[in-house]
């Protein structure tokens, strides 16, 4: 049994071995059958095909959630061979609530639920975890285990920044309403509805449907969206940053240096 949990373990983590035989053939099948499922979500929104393959969609959602749940309870199961979950309960426990397991979760969690609510509304709110099934597929993707590597990394960058582009979208917000409301009492009602103009202007999107007339109300509009060019930049600098990090790392070959003497080999 220890030998089959093992062996179970090096096939389910791709992290845990080499990509090969029957761990390769089960992460293409798995990656297979969660794209046709983000393929199957999006087509059955289409009045033609949902008529036309209704029994279809129905069979391959009934197909995916049984091989989803017993891919999950086998994960659940074999988690105790990774030392972070050794523990055979509190270990289990930690893993079920991992981000990873988290996910798994959620994209089978509608399925059953709806098989005991009659709030179809809330069946049709809950149906959109499905698409959690397309994130699993970063599990097997070194793109986006690279991107999660420089968000953690970043991450104290990141928060920076955004902070710093809500206390702007703030301030703004609220010298335009001060400026513009009683110009515009209707569109510029309260500071939180300005926050709508001053989302669109400091993206430099402009809708047009809330913008100053005041000559001041102008000029601070202007401001405001060439600074927040340089905010939103902010981010997209650091992200790069850290992805060239990464690459450089990743091309540049290790240099072994010996223990003792610290020279290079």
């Amino acid at each position: 049994m220890l030998h089959l949990r093992k062996s179970l373990y090096r096939i389910l983590e791709t992290s845990a071995g080499k990509r090969r035989g029957i761990s390769l053939a089960f992460n293409l099948v798995l990656i297979t059958i969660i794209t046709l499922n983000a393929i199957a979500i999006v087509l059955h929104t289409v009045p033609e095909y949902n008529q036309r393959f209704a029994r279809l969609f129905t069979d391959f959602e009934l197909f995916s959630v049984g091989f989803f749940t017993i891919e999950y309870i086998l994960r659940v199961w074999v988690s105790v061979e990774n030392e972070k979950y050794h523990h055979w309960l509190w270990g289990r426990l930690r893993y079920i609530f991992s981000t990873s397991a988290l996910i798994d979760i959620l994209a089978i969690f509608p399925f059953y639920f709806s098989l005991f609510a009659t709030d179809l509304a809330i069946v049709r709110i809950l149906r959109l975890f499905r698409i959690f099934r397309l994130f699993r597929i970063s599990r097997y993707s070194h793109a986006f285990r690279l991107i999660q590597n420089v968000v953690k990394e970043k991450k104290e960058e990141l928060i920076l920044s955004t902070m710093l582009v809500v206390f702007m979208l703030i301030i703004v917000s609220s010298v335009m309403y001060y400026v513009e409301h009683p110009a515009q009492p209707d569109n510029f009602s309260s500071i939180p509805a300005t926050m709508w103009w001053g989302v669109t202007a400091m993206t430099t999107v402009g809708y047009g449907d809330i913008h100053p007339i005041t000559p001041l109300g102008k000029l601070l509009g202007g401001v405001t969206a060439i600074v927040g060019i340089g905010l939103f930049a902010l981010p997209t600098g650091i992200l790069v940053s850290g992805f060239n990090e990464h690459i450089r790392e990743h091309k540049t070959p290790r240099r072994k240096v010996c223990p003792h003497c610290g020279k290079e080999i």
